[in-house]
């Protein structure tokens, strides 16, 4: 099996895949002081309730947007999987498409995998990746699975958090489908913090869609991903595809490469 470590700002989730096919996750908050004897009391306890040996495990692959997670992460694979972990964007891990940007470096690794994966699913096809994260990014990938740049939006949790914090007598909302169904009108203050949230978010994904869409000049598929896009789809018609494991499916495809550079290279 392989063991998919995924850091985000916000959360870290551990995937469990066999022949492809995510079996089991867990997710932690990101703490970059994290140890890797805390990440084993947790993860181990949790695969032996589910019925998983450690020594399933046969690969491991972390991708990180923090990189001071990083080094726990690879002691813990090393201390209690006895396993050299795959780092994504790095070795026999290396991205594998051209990043046709001014600045390729500073891709992060998750849009990267969205690319991967993205392409991986819908081949030859112009593609616009939505991820919903702690940033909301819309990332353009070509027909050859050149990535070709893209936008980053605040996450609609972040603009929440900002416009509670700055405004005293605001309260804090959960995010959620106003109640008032299409209503774009409310008679009282939550109900306008949950349109201006919600339909507001709406508004600016169909917006900034369509301009994408018009800049590129060409048909563009529309993928979603991350937490959120379940609850977006049922709200506007712009998504194609949702794929709330995007980034996941990238990261295992990512180790099959690896680990099939790796075997080419014992040959030779």
């Amino acid at each position: 099996m392989l063991l998919a470590v995924d850091v985000g700002n916000t959360n870290v989730v551990f995937a469990l895949f066999e022949d492809r096919t995510i079996r089991a996750r867990w997710r932690v908050a990101t703490d970059p002081r994290r140890t890797a004897d805390e990440y084993a009391v947790w993860l181990l306890q949790l695969m032996q309730i589910q019925g998983f040996a450690r020594d399933a495990v046969r690969q491991i692959v972390i991708s990180t947007v923090v990189p001071r997670a990083l080094h726990n992460l690879q002691v813990l694979a090393d201390k209690y999987f006895g396993l050299e972990a795959l780092v994504a964007g790095q070795g026999l891990a290396e991205w594998g498409f051209v990043a046709d940007v001014d600045e390729p470096r500073s891709l992060g690794a998750d849009r990267a995998l969205n690319v991967i994966a993205g392409h991986a699913a819908h081949p030859g096809q112009h593609l616009i990746i939505i991820d919903f994260g702690t940033a909301t990014t819309f990332d353009w990938v070509d027909p050859k699975g050149t990535y070709k740049g893209g936008i980053i939006a605040p996450g609609i949790n972040l603009s929440l958090d900002a416009l509670v914090s700055a405004a005293a007598k605001l309260p804090r909302i959960a995010i959620s489908v106003p109640r008032q169904g299409e209503s774009v009108i409310g008679r009282n203050t939550e109900d306008q913090m949950h349109i201006g949230v919600f339909w507001g978010y709406v508004a600016m994904m169909e917006g900034l869609i369509a301009r994408m869409r018009a800049e590129i000049g060409q048909p563009a598929k529309v993928i979603a991903t991350g937490g959120l896009a379940v609850l977006f789809d049922r709200h506007t018609r712009i998504f194609d595809h949702v794929d709330p494991d995007l980034t996941l499916d990238g990261m295992a495809l990512l180790a099959e490469r690896a680990i099939a550079a790796a075997q080419n290279r014992t040959q030779e």
